[in-house]
């Protein structure tokens, strides 16, 4: 009966975080899709920088994480006046984060479209819509840090509504300023600012609203304690995902910088097409981690172990049928966002490919969420960093600059790099499972 109530509970946290990510996806779908009938070029624009953006997004992400674990440890174990006080820090991280990623990234606007190898054609329009977007670097923040901070209370359902509205404008407002006033790229970018300022602004005031994050204006203060255990458990997230993105950028640079306009706006528009289908695992993998801390922090090892296997069953399986689903749509799929048959055949090829992969994906996205809600980063970044560099960039490098071989080739290698992550995370849990104290 524990384990029913658990997997009720881990639907419960879940499907509303698939149901945010899935509208995200699908009006990013539309994002792509109205640029893509401007052309390739603007797909290239706005597809060239697209690396860069997760690149300082992950620094948020890192923060999230660190955030999401601590609060729900201090849930779990009932401890209200912690909760309130990490809920500070979170705010104080957020804003700091948040201008230091959206400076950096308005410095270096106008020199990305040129180190990501794009062709000289469309390196000032793809410097303006990176411009553009970073601008609202801080409301960003806000959405991503304080979002965690509220499901870490095991409320998943009210950023889903925040995110859904969001992305709703966005949708209205790219329509608008793309095709009525005719802004093009720069229109697209306009809107993707307007609607992560709102974003922001909604996850914020929901935060103050949250129960179990509440403190008084008046207590309000940097603890320096809290800081060192936020950072203790973020910066290997933080560097997880920097070794990460790093790779996607040298990725991106070198299918961008070798292949040709026409095969990058294939490989980008195939990313994008592929992300809806990733999106069971990321929402179970937030539901994971939320329970895991919060069963840590109420030292109960039945209901961790629980948690755990239960994530874990359901993730591979859900990502098993999302695998079949993608292979089986992916030629119409691509059809959605280009009308250049060059671009769709090609997109769609690799999508087929990449489809056998999607429960190893599923696996390594879920068993990553179950340690991040332990507390334990360390191994994950070590997992990252040697698949990412040693499998998907080394291989990637050998098969474009090396022996000449095409975009198949380069989708064989984030396959390989897939696989490999998925099998060194099992093998750790696995050790983990086994040794006294563990799991």
């Amino acid at each position: 009966m524990e384990r029913r109530a658990l997997f009720r509970r881990l639907l419960r946290l879940s499907i509303p975080t698939m149901a945010e990510e899935i509208l995200t996806t699908l009006l990013q779908y539309v994002d792509t899709a109205m640029v893509g009938r401007l052309g390739e070029q603007a797909t290239a624009s706005v597809s060239v920088t697209t690396t860069v953006t997760w690149l300082a997004g992950s620094v948020l992400a890192a923060v999230g994480a660190a955030v999401l674990a601590l609060i729900a440890q201090a849930v779990g174990a009932g401890d209200r006046t912690r909760a309130a006080k990490l809920s500070q820090q979170a705010l104080l991280l957020a804003l700091g984060c948040g201008a230091v990623c959206g400076g950096a990234s308005i410095f270096l606007s106008p020199f990305i479209p040129v180190w990501m190898g794009a062709e000289p054609a469309i390196q000032k329009q793809a410097s303006l819509y990176f411009f553009i977007i970073s601008l609202p670097m801080v409301f960003r923040a806000g959405n991503t840090v304080l979002g965690a901070a509220i499901r870490a209370t095991q409320d998943t359902k009210t950023p889903m509504l925040i995110s859904m509205g969001a992305n709703c404008l966005n949708a209205g407002l790219n329509y608008l300023l793309i095709y009525t006033w005719g802004l093009g790229v720069t229109g697209a970018a306009i809107a993707t600012a307007v609607s992560h300022m709102a974003c922001g602004t909604l996850m914020f005031l929901a935060y103050r609203k949250a129960p179990l994050l509440r403190w008084n204006r008046r207590e309000f203060a940097p603890d320096p304690a809290l800081l060192r255990q936020c950072a203790k458990t973020g910066l290997p997230v933080l560097g997880t995902s920097l070794t990460s993105c790093l790779g996607y950028v040298v990725f991106a640079g070198m299918v961008s910088g070798s292949m040709g306009t026409t095969v990058f706006a294939a490989h980008s528009i195939a990313v994008t097409a592929e992300t809806i289908f990733y999106i069971p695992g990321y929402g179970l993998r937030t539901a994971a981690s939320a329970l895991v801390g919060a069963a840590l922090g109420e030292g109960d090892r039945e209901k961790l172990r629980a948690a755990g296997g239960l994530s874990i069953a359901l993730t591979v399986g859900m990502m098993c049928l999302s695998g079949v689903v993608l292979y089986l749509v992916a030629r119409p799929l691509m059809a959605l966002f280009s009308p250049v048959e060059a671009v769709v055949s090609l997109g769609a090829e690799m999508l087929r490919l990449v489809a056998f992969s999607e429960p190893f994906f599923g696996l390594m996205i879920v068993l990553e969420g179950v340690f991040y809600g332990m507390g334990r980063t360390r191994g994950p970044f070590f997992i990252e960093t040697a698949s990412m560099w040693g499998v998907r960039i080394f291989f990637t490098f050998l098969c474009v600059r090396v022996w000449g071989l095409g975009l198949r080739a380069v989708w064989w290698c984030m396959v390989a790099d897939n696989v490999c992550k998925a099998l060194l995370f099992a093998a750790s849990f696995l050790q983990l499972a086994r040794q006294r104290g563990g799991l």
